[in-house]
């Protein structure tokens, strides 16, 4: 029985051949039959054979996974992005398989080309990133020797010598009840008492003009904040 049944299929097979060639044959003979007519396609060996360039050949979607090793869903995706398209045959709709090829490879070079521009365009940016980078490190430097040399003062800087020029004034007002008591009780007038405190005020204010920016002592507060900034930043 199984002997039959193999040499049934085989006879099924070679019968499906013979329909191929024939329908192959009479659609390549043209012209009422004179002349021999070199066929379009030739089955063989369960294989088809396109002898003719150019010739159309409609596909199922199974045939273009198999060709370009995509999943049906993937072909779909492909499909509804209008990369592929199915044309209407009395056979249904179907991909003609040369259209589906060149449109299949001209998506991957756009893709390809697009991501060419892409990563040029990483690149770009990036070395964008490192000159930017490296003017303000360079910017950063200059500031900082200028700030080292005295040439530039941070503002909390100027705000704690400004803070030490009023703690002097301060100091200075604060001595002059003690430094004019006993000469203003001894006054025989207002008008000499006016005057003793009229002078004292006068040598506070000379005392304080002589104040002057230190450059040496500033250099020292800035050394001195770099050094607990560096503490700080090594303890994070």
């Amino acid at each position: 029985m199984a002997a039959k049944s193999t040499a049934k299929v085989k006879d099924s097979q070679k019968s499906a051949e013979k329909t191929g060639k024939a329908a192959v044959a009479k659609n390549a003979t043209s012209g009422g039959g004179a002349g021999k007519v070199k066929p379009v396609a030739e089955i063989r060996d369960g294989a088809v054979y396109i002898l003719q360039a150019g010739t159309k050949v409609y596909v199922k979607t199974a045939d273009v996974c198999a060709m370009t090793g995509k999943s049906n869903q993937w072909i779909g995706q492909l499909a509804s992005q209008g990369v592929l398209n199915k044309v209407q045959t009395p056979h249904g709709n179907l991909y003609e398989i040369h259209d589906a090829v060149k449109s299949y490879l001209s998506g991957i070079e756009e893709k390809e080309e697009s991501t060419k521009k892409s990563n040029k365009q990483l690149e770009t940016d990036k070395l964008d990133a490192e000159v930017k980078l490296k003017k303000s490190k360079a910017a950063i430097a200059v500031l900082d020797a200028k700030e080292r040399a005295g040439k530039m003062h941070r503002s909390e800087d100027v705000a704690a010598m400004t803070e030490d020029l009023i703690y002097t004034i301060r100091g200075a007002l604060l001595a002059l009840p003690g430094r004019l008591a006993v000469d203003v009780v001894s006054a025989t007038s207002t008008a000499e008492a006016s005057e003793i405190i009229r002078d004292e005020v006068y040598r506070v204010m000379e005392e304080l003009a002589g104040y002057e920016y230190d450059p040496v002592k500033y250099q020292d507060r800035v050394r001195e904040r770099l050094k607990l900034e560096k503490l700080a930043g090594e303890d994070e």
